[in-house]
């Protein structure tokens, strides 16, 4: 099942709630999602694959190209797909643009209102009826959700639950995400740039985990990490490393700690930045960082 909507509606968000863990990252920026992400809840009734794709936009470079051709690819060979609105706003052209795009490909899905909490309840029916006029005959139905609180989380999973087709468990019942590690690093340490850095600096950045070996010291396990956060201008990299390192140390740091939740033992976390100009519009830099299209 595939988690598809415009930038910034709160996907990556919902896909942890629904989970119950924290497996993608998020924040206010929009383009947050880069990667295809694949999470995977069981219950004692159904095993349900969610895949989380970046926002459908405009794109402005060849890493939006890829990431706007990689979040349509996974429409195809799913049982249905979420298609997520932020019900602050009313339906715009970029909404029916993802609208008919389902319709094209005869997708069957569910449209999920996200940040319905934020509606004042005399706006609800209002902007209720306006989704419905997006309702066609491969849109099953509605639910009104909030990520962040999780009101309507269980009405949506019994919903998904009931149209998925029979078969048999595809992961382990433990198995909360498919990722490989160094991904999933990586893209922790790209969430702390993003939170703790200037407007200009998300975008343009990308990480790589150089190398990772685990060794043990006094008894102790430890993991050593060694990550390069690339950017695209000197400047950025000024603001990452920051006053005597002060922002390059902060954003360490809450990496870390939030690779805490993926690694047993100690983390040894060493950050470095690198200037390269325009790798987004580079083939060779976008599969070097991961950033592969998928067919």
């Amino acid at each position: 099942m595939t988690l598809l909507g415009r930038p910034n509606v709160g996907k990556s968000t919902l896909i942890n709630k629904l989970i119950g863990k924290k497996i993608t990252i998020t924040s206010p920026i929009a383009q947050t999602t880069r990667n295809k992400l694949r999470g995977i809840l069981t219950t004692d009734d159904a095993q349900i694959i969610f895949i989380d794709t970046p926002g459908v936009h405009k794109p402005h470079h060849l890493l939006g190209e890829k990431l706007v051709k990689n979040a349509k690819s996974a429409i195809n060979g799913v049982d249905l797909i979420l298609l997520i609105f932020d019900s602050n706003y009313k339906p715009g052209r970029g909404d029916e643009y993802i609208r008919d795009l389902l319709i094209t490909n005869k997708a069957k899905c569910i449209v999920v209102l996200n940040k319905w909490d934020l509606l004042e309840n005399g706006d609800k029916i209002a902007r209720l009826n306006q989704y419905k006029k997006l309702i066609n005959d491969n849109l099953i139905s509605i639910q009104e959700v909030s990520a962040l609180n999780g009101h309507g989380c269980n009405e949506l999973i019994n919903k998904i639950i009931g149209l998925l087709p029979d078969g048999k468990p595809l992961y382990p019942k433990d198995t909360i995400v498919d990722q490989p590690i160094k991904v999933m690093l990586s893209e922790l340490i790209r969430e702390q740039v993003l939170l703790n850095t200037r407007e200009e600096i998300p975008h343009s950045v990308a990480v790589k985990i150089e190398k990772m070996e685990y060794i043990k010291n006094k008894g102790k396990d430890i993991t050593a990490i060694l990550a390069t956060i690339i950017v695209e201008r000197k400047s950025q990299k000024g603001i990452l490393i920051g006053k005597g390192g002060s922002m390059l140390k902060v954003i360490g740091q809450s990496a870390r700690m939030n690779m805490k939740n993926l690694i047993e033992g100690s983390i040894y976390l060493e950050l470095f930045v690198k200037v390269i100009p325009n790798w987004r519009k580079k083939e060779s830099k976008l599969i070097e960082y991961g950033y592969e299209e998928d067919f």
